[in-house]
């Protein structure tokens, strides 16, 4: 209803204004590799960069890049913000963790706006070749961030607050500025957590109890927990298997084990992350609702995709909200 792109809602998330007329993209730092005569997509996080060294390199590629309306700013790893003044956002992008192992020639951006985008994708490759970061990355067995990749471009939507649409009060917990970004369009407080990385050794408990700290003033709580997603896409099922004990123990295990008086609890994944194909796919979630003025004995055992299948299907995905909030 609202969804323009996934870049404005990071821009609001870092504090970047846009204008009306501007276009916000994701940019991602990524590990391009040659192969014979093909450039392949080794790697959409450069290796996970951490922060401390991929801001560094997004400030210096908006120092000699940020021109001709071009702006770059530094988030979070490997995840940064592209904000095009005055730009087209009729371009054609790929996010580049769909296209892991793959030949980029036929997923480059395409359409109006374009040749504005593949000069700044070229003009990166040349300056982050020798960049310090990069060479000291290099020594350590590390994947280089040699490229830059813009996708999931949109001007600033226009969204209801929250507490309007609901009549509630909210604050929302991540580590992703695409959450974070939901949050500040829907009006709603970001709870900062220290430890929370939107990777898999985030601190899943420290977020739990800080969610249970934001319910003391607050009707409704969103929170986000990424290791799952990052697993699929590494391929690693050890590790997403890993990641969502965690989540079942330390956060909705911290949770439950806290709330006290009447509540209810939602849980779901925001979209599929096959470890077969290693990206998101256009399927149904399953999700559980849990009211606690409501004890009844459940007729599902245990909670996933064919247990859910069971169960209620909703179409349509924006109404799910509808359904929590009224009951």
């Amino acid at each position: 209803l609202y969804y323009t792109g996934r870049g404005p809602l990071e821009a609001a998330s870092i504090g970047v204004e846009l204008d009306p007329e501007d276009v916000a993209f994701r940019c991602n730092l990524v590990t391009l590799q040659v192969l014979g005569i093909e450039v392949i997509m080794e790697d959409y996080s450069a290796g996970h960069i951490p922060t401390e060294e991929s801001s560094g390199i997004i400030r210096d590629l908006d120092r000699e890049l940020g021109r001709d309306g071009f702006r770059f700013f530094p988030g979070v790893s490997y995840r940064h913000l592209l904000v095009w003044k005055g730009g087209r956002d009729g371009v054609r992008t790929t996010p580049p963790h769909d296209i892991v192992e793959q030949p980029i020639s036929s997923y480059l951006p395409q359409g109006e706006g374009a040749s504005e985008l593949l000069r700044l994708i070229t003009s990166s490759q040349i300056l982050l070749k020798d960049h310090p970061v990069n060479l000291r990355r290099a020594e350590e067995g590390k994947r280089p961030a040699n490229s830059i990749w813009p996708w999931g471009q949109g001007r600033r939507p226009s969204m209801p607050p929250f507490r309007e649409k609901y009549g509630l009060s909210g604050k929302v917990i991540a580590a992703v500025d695409l959450i974070k970004g939901i949050g500040v369009y829907a009006g709603m407080e970001v709870v900062e957590v220290p430890g929370a990385t939107g990777w898999l050794d985030t601190d899943y408990r420290g977020k739990a109890e800080a969610g249970l700290k934001a319910l003391e003033d607050t009707d409704f709580l969103y929170l986000h927990v990424e290791a799952p997603d990052e697993a699929s896409h590494m391929g690693d099922v050890e590790e997403k298997i890993r990641a969502i004990e965690r989540f079942d123990q330390e956060v909705v295990g911290t949770i439950l084990e806290g709330l006290t008086g009447d509540f209810r609890i939602m849980v779901l994944p925001d979209h599929p992350t096959p470890i077969s194909v290693r990206t998101h796919v256009d399927e149904p979630v399953p999700f559980l609702l849990y009211d606690s003025r409501r004890e009844v004995p459940s007729p599902f055992d245990g909670f996933s995709e064919k247990e859910a299948s069971k169960g209620v299907f909703i179409e349509e995905g924006h109404l799910l909200m509808d359904r929590f909030i009224g009951g």
